[in-house]
């Protein structure tokens, strides 16, 4: 592999960047605890790691030159981004977890539920990323040496830009956790949930653009 360290500093980069992953694990982070943007990371690396094995499996590349195909990811993924956003932009009143422990005796279940909820958003919103492809079929061979084995070091890039992404977004999670008792007015509360909801319905729209 050449460059490894340029590699790791443009997938930081390139994490940093604000997109659907990050807003929902703001979302998640602010509205049900640390827990829960916890998980939306977990289902997004599971996700970056599913495309990982479908680039060393040379899959990425025909997904990427069938036409039928990628648009069928790309337009099955806005419509993901377009329901959630839609969802969280007309839902009246989003509870915290700690609402729902005082509000409820089935607080395991509640918090199962909402933890389950908050790991697939993170999971289909990259497994329904065709844009994740085009990474795995421009950025990163860039980075690899055509003389030695091209799947392990494919392999490898994968799963560093997986660990970059899932501590960039942890930090981003325990920021938030520690700011979010100064951010609990109603106000900014209703006003972070309606820009989640338009922002994941703008990337929706970027996606298919």
């Amino acid at each position: 592999m050449d460059h490894l360290a340029a590699y790791m500093l443009m997938a930081l980069v390139m994490s940093m960047i604000p997109g659907a992953d990050t807003i929902l694990i703001m979302k998640n982070t602010l509205h049900h605890g640390a827990k829960a943007g916890r998980f939306t990371i977990l289902g997004m690396a599971t996700g970056l790691t599913f495309w990982t094995f479908i680039a060393v499996l040379g899959l990425s590349v025909a997904i990427a030159q069938s036409v039928y195909l990628f648009n069928t990811i790309k337009y099955i993924g806005a419509a993901y981004l377009f329901y959630v956003g839609i969802r969280i932009f007309l839902t009246k009143n989003m509870l915290s977890l700690e609402a729902i422990s005082e509000e409820t005796k089935t607080v395991k279940s509640s918090s199962n539920r909402c933890y389950r909820e908050s790991y697939m958003q993170g999971a289909l919103s990259n497994f329904l990323n065709p844009k994740t492809v085009l990474v795995y079929i421009t950025f990163m061979p860039q980075f690899i040496n055509l003389d030695a084995h091209t799947n392990q070091q494919l392999l490898i890039l994968g799963f560093i830009l997986t660990l970059i992404a899932v501590g960039w977004f942890l930090i981003l999670v325990y920021v938030i956790d520690y700011v979010k008792k100064w951010l609990k007015k109603p106000v900014f509360q209703k006003a972070f949930q309606r820009c989640s909801g338009v922002l994941l319905i703008g990337f929706g729209i970027k996606t298919i653009v």
